[in-house]
């Protein structure tokens, strides 16, 4: 979900509990909420109850991201 917003494929349902949908498919709403609430994804601006907003990776989420991107194994190649 963090790679899928980082690419630009996520939008934010704004409201008291938001939804994320990715390439116009919901989410797991509780994992949404656990993105949101732990300050790793957010809408791209402020957006009135039911309306949907790009959603976008704060500064924590960016890094949580490289961070799991870190822990890959190489392949044979040496990529990651």
């Amino acid at each position: 979900m963090l790679k899928a917003v980082a690419d630009g494929r996520g939008q934010l349902l704004c409201g008291q509990r938001p939804h994320l949908r990715v390439d116009g498919l919901w989410c797991d709403f509780t994992a949404t909420g656990d993105l949101v609430d732990n300050g790793l994804v957010r809408p791209a601006w402020q957006a009135p109850a039911g309306v949907a907003a790009p959603a976008v990776l704060t500064n924590s989420g960016s890094v949580v991201l490289q961070d799991l991107f870190s822990l890959r194994p190489m392949t044979a190649g040496g990529v990651r």
